[in-house]
């Protein structure tokens, strides 16, 4: 074999391999509704004080600052370093800071389990008309929220222990399904206790009324 056979037969060899590797490569397409960046969190500083949208901020709520979404918007936040979620409302301007994206209320970066780091890599999903699962309990309180299964039901099968009023609670949007782990009640009270002796417990969970 002489030598422009040679190259020849390796010129084709590395088309062939371009080919392959361009026809098999998988296609990841990207939606106006999903933002990728990093978030961060404000809290005692600014409790009490009056947001862009004219609100209270109150650090306990689960609210976010974002630098154009319309005031009133909900959106879905992943910590994508844990899978954790939270849903929060826009009613705030910021952050200022060059390459974050996101400022979480304080409550929020504790379910997100970054108030410690400052800040994180995070997944927002705007959640425009979005279907709404309403339970038949008047209270309840989220103990998780995740984007994979799995952890959810390993939070239930925890919790199942020593509760009986466990179940997960399928939150769809036209992206994906987050499942959020709760302990329903039909008495404010009772949840308000449990919710006292679940932090206590180390974890960091919130009462929801009406829940959807």
């Amino acid at each position: 074999m002489n030598k422009r056979t040679l190259n020849h037969l390796l010129f084709l060899m590395i088309a062939i391999i371009i080919c392959f590797v361009s026809c098999n490569r998988k296609n990841y397409r990207t939606s106006p509704n999903i933002i990728i960046g990093k978030a961060s969190w404000y809290g005692p500083q600014f409790h009490g004080g009056s947001t862009s949208s004219k609100e209270i901020f109150d650090m306990y709520d689960m609210t976010a600052a974002h630098k154009t979404l319309p005031f009133g918007t909900y959106v879905m936040v992943t910590n994508l370093n844990n899978g954790k979620s939270v849903k929060v409302k826009i009613n705030d301007r910021g952050p200022f800071i060059k390459g974050r994206i996101l400022d979480l209320s304080y409550a929020a970066a504790k379910i997100l389990d970054m108030v410690e780091p400052g800040v994180v890599p995070v997944r927002i999903e705007i959640i425009n008309n979005v279907s709404r699962d309403f339970e038949r309990e008047k209270f309840a309180v989220q103990v998780g929220s995740f984007v994979l299964r799995k952890n959810a039901v390993l939070l239930k099968s925890r919790l199942n222990k020593e509760y009986k009023n466990v179940y997960i609670s399928k939150f769809r949007t036209p992206q994906r399904i987050y499942y959020r782990v709760r302990l329903s009640f039909h008495s404010k009270i009772k949840a308000f206790n449990t919710a006292k002796v679940l932090q206590k417990q180390g974890f960091d969970v919130f009462i929801v009324e009406a829940p959807d």
